[in-house]
């Protein structure tokens, strides 16, 4: 077992906050960060800021400059031995003349995972893997999460009141959720790939599913410029073929994917209860639209078709302190559950408040719910 020191700990720890700023930029590419030593100096360090510009070993030997030769690189992902956009990382850290690799964790991809390992080791460079592995995963879960599976990672965004009504028995709404609340929402949709909804949805709300610059947090704006802010696509679902140019929707120049069993951006299959085939959705969208992470706003129908699929990654539900009574419209809707064995539980990772209400952060368990509609 690797023995590393509390120096490499300090510099992989350094690497990953820089990581942590491509967040809202690098999509479809995964967040790295690179520090370059020689000794107890840091000579050069960089982050990858978008796909198709340089990745964070260039930025950082750039900075290092000749002084390169025979330093120390830390890197939160395996460097990549491929040419794509951009040539192999390892490649440049072979041609640098660093002596020393470590590296946070492989990279998740099957097809590709330890050839840039192996190639710095061929080149006679030392290589060590594993220093903060967790941390390093952490920065991108639907990354990983699309390399290991072939789907997006989802996040289920759901609001009600605290007697968990979605509106009233008329339908009305705005607002449940206070002020606080929906601007957080926006920080997630800057994070996501993809936003998916509902034409129904879309037109109830006539929303456009834009990241709103001017609503995210004074952190974010002063790091990135409104142009500099990459706008996830919009996923529609649109079976009955409901969506028409004059929505707000398409007011924005970011992309609308609809999807719908015929003539459409994306074409799956039905499945046996007459909806679109989730799973078959969320696989074509990763495969053929690069897409990492999904953002679902929806009703009741498509939340609980991705809960009952087993879908989704991560519940974000805002309760608002407010009580709405049971004729309003629930959360999930009927569920037809007769046993207890089939009530899906959830882990709670986060609970905390956003203004007025609570925000609960949940990953939902594995279960034996089943479809009764």
């Amino acid at each position: 077992m690797t023995m590393f020191t509390p120096f490499d700990h300090q510099m992989m720890t350094r690497a990953i906050k820089l990581a942590q700023k491509g967040r809202f930029t690098t999509a479809p590419n995964p967040n790295v960060g690179c520090v370059i030593t020689q000794g107890d100096t840091i000579l050069g360090e960089g982050f990858h800021y978008r796909a198709g510009e340089p990745h964070a070993e260039v930025h950082a030997l750039r900075m290092a400059g000749e002084r390169s030769r025979g330093a120390t690189a830390y890197v939160t992902l395996e460097p990549c031995s491929h040419y794509g956009r951009t040539p192999p990382c390892a490649e440049g850290l072979i041609k640098a003349g660093v002596s020393k690799v470590i590296c946070a964790m492989q990279d998740p991809n099957p097809q590709v995972s330890g050839r840039g390992i192996q190639m710095l080791r061929e080149a006679g460079i030392e290589v060590e893997v594993g220093l903060l592995e967790a941390d390093a995963k952490a920065l991108n879960p639907a990354f990983i999460k699309r390399m290991q599976t072939g789907v997006p990672f989802v996040q289920l965004k759901m609001a009600s009141s605290i007697d968990g009504q979605t509106a009233l028995s008329n339908g009305k709404s705005q607002w449940i959720t206070s002020q606080q609340a929906r601007q957080n929402v926006q920080h997630y949709r800057a994070q996501a790939g993809a936003i998916l909804s509902t034409s129904q949805t879309v037109i109830d709300d006539n929303a456009s599913l834009t990241v709103r610059w001017n609503e995210l947090p004074a952190s974010i704006k002063d790091v990135y410029p409104e142009t500099e802010l990459r706008q996830p696509v919009r996923v529609i679902l649109d079976r009955q073929n409901k969506l028409h140019s004059q929505l707000a929707l398409y007011a924005s120049p970011s992309p609308v994917i609809r999807v719908s069993d015929e003539n459409a951006d994306v074409t799956v299959e039905v499945n046996a209860h007459g909806q679109l085939d989730m799973r078959q959705t969320l696989a074509t969208l990763a495969k053929t639209h690069n897409i990492n992470h999904i953002w679902v706003e929806a009703g009741a129908t498509l939340a609980k078709s991705l809960l009952q699929e087993q879908l989704v990654d991560e519940l974000v539900l805002y309760l608002a302190p407010k009580i709405m009574g049971s004729d309003g419209r629930g959360l999930f809707g009927a569920l037809g559950l007769t046993d207890m064995q089939q009530v899906m539980d959830l882990e709670i990772k986060e609970c905390r408040l956003v203004g007025s209400d609570i925000r609960i952060v949940a990953i939902p368990k594995p279960t034996d719910l089943k479809r009764k509609d």
